[in-house]
């Protein structure tokens, strides 16, 4: 049967080789082809704009975003409306054409900036996708340059919303963007381009934690209210707190209650949103959960980035998507970096609505982003010298649906009460309810954060180093065993390797882009290894006596 699509670019990818009739996530065939024809585009308006800092001209900063954003619309779950894509390659493709006229030649371009649109669009992407690399091991690299990059351009972006720019990891992202249609480049080149891109990865998270706490502080040790309140409410899900800040303005004193969903909830540990009296908790889980939980939330919900699921007919028209996010028949709240967009029809839409049903009731603790972790340093410290905490865990990343990744919550069960697992994203939630305790005050399990927080875990890492003396980041007692779903996990990852920390485990599948060769690289120079059981991996952390 000849294959209508191909991406293999998430953890849930069919057969773990790559979907090729539909995507697991919902995506459709001709979605596919737009995004392919989106990244595309983005590549060769990439080439322009390298060649032109090459000549030493200035790239404007909204070229800048227009890049970043083409890249965050293109990573899972974030956009099924072909429509809005297919603007965005003719956006692109426009500002092209300008740019290319400031150049002072165009040799040496690639096909892919020299492109005008010309064409049937449909059959264009069928001859630039990822099966157009034809050697296994390049397209492999290529597409795990691609995906950082797309991670990056998801950092940038909600950093670019707060007013944060980095022109060095602009620069970057389109220079090594442009160079996967650099068919000059050979294997040891793109190997060393992968972990540059781990590089800036750790600076484009170090803007986007510069962006977040200047603008709303050091997140602080909270507990969060999981039950529901008596009046309406929003759920805002996704990861942009930018969007939150402007809806819960909106909402004040209008008797709407505003929640927040899966990668949403460590918004409550910044003390800016803490004035907000109607900022009620977080509700549901991870994003897999959301067609049970937004079927009960009753009241609209507003996806501000990626964790789309395909809504349901039952509540489709409770769904509103703003930013990168899209999804066909779903109301899109518009509103560029800078200007105040307007929630006044999703608010008027809530006010109609049945408050709430309640799902569950507590609390539960987070916070312990690296300015809170670090203030507890001493005390965390001497319970490391004392035995009383004998390792830390990272179990940082992304829930999934497959069941396989209930591995996370019985590894979670299974671990010495001597540990601590360190956490961000939405990895969490398969053990974040848990009663695992305390050791000395310390909860065992410290919720730094967003996918996008996963910075704090590495400048916390770098800190115990510091303080311990150690020349080598794998001596300190930490263990990493990620979860991964999506292609923020793996900037996450190239940026990790960056620091130099090795033996990671990745599960609950490795990467289906990753070929052969290329996973042999990563396992013989960085350790790099899968999961087992959770009796065989406690073991192996942990000795025969775990």
């Amino acid at each position: 049967m000849e294959q209508k699509m191909f991406c293999y670019q998430c953890q849930e990818t069919a057969g773990c080789r790559g979907c090729t009739m539909v995507g697991v996530c919902g995506k459709q065939p001709d979605v596919a082809a737009m995004q392919d024809l989106l990244v595309y585009v983005s590549r060769g308006i990439s080439a322009v704009t390298t060649a032109l800092r090459g000549e030493g001209k200035n790239v404007s900063r909204e070229i800048n975003h227009l890049i970043t954003l083409n890249l965050f619309i293109t990573i899972t779950n974030a956009n099924f409306d072909k429509e809005s894509i297919e603007a965005r390659i003719r956006t692109t493709l426009e500002e092209k054409a300008k740019l290319l006229t400031q150049l002072s030649t165009t040799q040496g371009l690639p096909e892919a900036a020299l492109w005008n649109g010309s064409g049937d669009w449909e059959e264009k992407a069928k001859t630039v996708g990822v099966l157009s690399t034809e050697n296994e091991d390049i397209r492999s690299l290529r597409e795990l340059i691609t995906y950082g990059l797309k991670g990056l351009s998801a950092y940038s972006k909600h950093a670019n919303v707060l007013l944060q720019d980095d022109e060095e990891v602009d620069a970057f992202l389109q220079r090594a963007l442009a160079a996967t249609v650099d068919d000059s480049l050979t294997v040891d080149d793109l190997v060393a381009l992968t972990l540059e891109t781990g590089k800036h990865g750790v600076a484009g998270m170090a803007m986007l934690d510069k962006a977040n706490t200047s603008t709303y502080g050091n997140p602080e040790i909270t507990k969060v209210n999981i039950g529901v309140g008596k009046n309406p409410g929003i759920l805002v899900s996704g990861h942009d707190l930018r969007d939150l800040e402007m809806l819960l303005e909106q909402t004040q004193g209008n008797g709407v209650d505003v929640y927040t969903h899966s990668e949403m909830l460590p918004a409550h540990y910044y003390p800016a949103f803490k004035k907000y009296p109607n900022f009620v908790g977080n509700y549901g889980n991870a994003w897999w959960k959301q067609k049970e939980e937004f079927e009960s939330f009753n009241g609209p919900i507003l996806m501000t980035t990626n964790c789309i699921v395909p809504p349901k007919d039952s509540y489709k028209d409770r769904v509103y998507t703003t930013g990168a996010a899209g999804y066909p028949g779903c109301k899109h709240i518009p509103g560029e970096i800078g200007e105040r967009k307007d929630f006044s029809a999703i608010i008027e839409h809530a006010k109609k609505c049945a408050p709430p049903t309640e799902i569950e009731t507590g609390e539960i603790v987070g916070g312990f982003a690296h300015a809170q972790v670090l203030a507890l340093a001493d005390k965390v410290v001497e319970a490391v010298k004392s035995g009383a905490i004998r390792k830390f865990v990272v179990m940082a990343g992304c829930d999934g649906r497959a069941k396989s990744r209930d591995y996370y919550t019985e590894f979670a069960k299974a671990l010495p009460q001597d540990t601590v697992i360190l956490t961000a994203g939405c990895a969490k939630y398969k053990y974040n309810k848990l009663p695992l305790g305390d050791i000395g005050g310390i909860p065992r399990v410290l919720d730094a954060g967003q996918c996008n927080d996963s910075y704090s875990l590495a400048v916390i890492a770098l800190k115990l180093k510091e303080v311990f003396g150690l020349e080598d980041i794998n001596d300190l007692p930490i263990i990493y065993n990620i979860a991964w779903y999506e292609q923020k996990a793996v900037i996450v990852l190239l940026s990790l390797l960056y620091l130099g920390v090795k033996n990671i485990h990745l599960g609950p599948t490795l990467p289906a882009f990753l070929s052969p060769n290329v996973a042999k690289v990563l396992v013989d120079n960085f350790g790099i290894a899968g999961i087992g059981s959770v009796e065989d991996d406690m073991k192996l952390f942990f000795g025969e006596n775990a």
